[in-house]
């Protein structure tokens, strides 16, 4: 069962960081929500930091600012995760310049349409 950590999770229902979470888990994923703010999204309890996270990942999905997505790239790079998605609202060239730098897999593209669903 692939594995996705989305980065900027809400329990605002409106919001793409929870629609990026129950589109993930309609598809099958294990879903760990990001966010120091939140105690749980959608019944799951939600992690801190990347580094909380138990195991391997094998999706970063962000739906935060770019400013604050730029901050975590050093992470997500140490915690070996295959692949990041920087969703629409999320980038900026300054990201992506950091993200390639680090050798991270950057794709820049809506990762709820990637699995086959609608945002």
């Amino acid at each position: 069962m692939p594995t996705v950590a989305v980065i900027g999770a809400s329990r605002k229902r409106s919001k793409y960081g929870n629609r990026a979470v129950r589109a993930y888990l309609r598809q099958g994923w294990t879903v760990y929500p990001i966010n120091p703010n939140e105690r749980e999204v959608e019944g799951i309890a939600t992690f801190a930091s990347l580094a909380d996270v138990p195991g391997t990942i094998d999706r970063a999905s962000l739906y935060v600012p770019a400013a604050v997505g730029i901050t975590l790239l050093a992470s997500i790079k140490q915690k070996q995760i295959a692949e990041v998605w920087v969703n629409p609202g999320a980038e900026s060239d300054e990201l992506i310049a950091e993200a390639e730098r680090l050798g991270l897999n950057t794709i820049q593209a809506c990762s709820i349409v990637d699995i086959g669903e609608r945002p």
